[in-house]
């Protein structure tokens, strides 16, 4: 019985931390950044309007490779065979909560709205439907918004899912994307609001996290990065170095000011290397370029070209 217990403990940390690496990266989406926004998206406002006897509606969503990039977060919660699913993290959160009444009831209106939202059971329980009809074929088709929605998301991002297009195709890409963005932007909500829960809980004493799930770096904040570096250079077929640390066999030369950079060149015939005096305006250090990573020598090894860079995380400068 003890045995069983640790079994499912270990099973539960392993699905909550999980998912609390995931979250906390969609919790970095730039969608996320005007909470008021992410949550009207939720419920999209559509605006009428009347001209000379006809009617037009408006409607102002993101756009749509935002949403894409987003649908590509949040795809691992929705998934059942990942650890981070979100019916698994609120399943490990019911047995860690069993005998606290409120938040055991908590999670379970938690669990009740995600089925509604992200699995409803019958096309009734989705939002809405879309009828259209094809005035020459005389064709005509029907989808709930829930389909539709999973059609832009399995059908054309995050796979090409043939029999998702083939059903989402008579709406158009227009129709698909509308019927997604409720369920991203709920998906995200309903996903950063569980990552608060938990780490209230953590700090309750509820639950024992590792802290590193909520340290480690989750998304670059800068793209654009300057730092000290040792590099070195030598012939194809120099025998490469064997580890970060290693002494440099023979062959390898320091690569200097007076060294011949434009010798240097990727696998694909471009330069590898843009000698500069000075550090570009353009690419300040960002205290972000190796936030998170450990503390220990790196390596950076290019055998195509003979280039050899060891830039000790300690000697960045801070």
């Amino acid at each position: 019985m003890a045995r069983d217990q640790a079994e499912i403990k270990q099973r539960n940390r392993q699905c909550l931390e999980a998912f609390v690496v995931r979250a906390r990266r969609v919790a970095e989406h730039s969608l996320a950044d005007d909470w008021e926004k992410l949550v009207a998206l939720i419920d999209p406002k559509i605006r009428v309007r009347f001209e000379n006897g006809e009617v037009w509606i408006r409607q102002e969503l993101p756009a749509e490779e935002v949403v894409e990039s987003a649908a590509a977060r949040i795809r691992p919660i929705l998934l059942t065979t990942e650890d981070c699913f979100h019916m698994k993290a609120l399943k490990a959160l019911g047995y860690a909560c069993r005998e606290l009444p409120r938040d055991a009831e908590r999670i379970r209106a938690m669990r009740a709205e995600w089925k509604t939202r992200v699995d409803p059971a019958t096309p009734l329980d989705a939002a809405y439907r879309v009828l259209v009809a094809n005035t020459t074929t005389g064709e005509e088709h029907d989808l709930d918004a829930h389909r539709l929605a999973m059609s832009w998301i399995y059908g054309d991002v995050v796979h090409h899912d043939t029999e998702r297009r083939k059903e989402g195709d008579p709406f158009g890409l227009r129709d698909r994307f509308r019927a997604a963005v409720p369920l991203v932007a709920w998906t995200m909500v309903a996903t950063i609001e569980l990552l608060n829960y938990i780490e209230a809980l953590c700090k309750d004493g509820v639950l024992h996290l590792r802290p590193e799930v909520f340290d480690a770096q989750v998304a670059l904040k800068s793209t654009v990065w300057e730092e000290h570096a040792q590099m070195f250079t030598a012939p194809v077929g120099t025998e490469m170095p064997s580890g970060a640390t290693d002494s440099l066999p023979k062959g390898w030369l320091p690569v200097g000011k007076d060294t011949d950079l434009s010798r240097l060149q990727s696998i694909f015939g471009t330069q590898l290397l843009h000698p500069t005096t000075a550090a570009p305006e353009t690419a300040p250090f960002s205290e972000h370029s190796d936030a998170g990573q450990p503390e220990s020598d790196r390596t950076t090894l290019r055998p195509p070209t003979g280039l050899y860079s060891n830039r000790p995380a300690t000697d960045r400068p801070s």
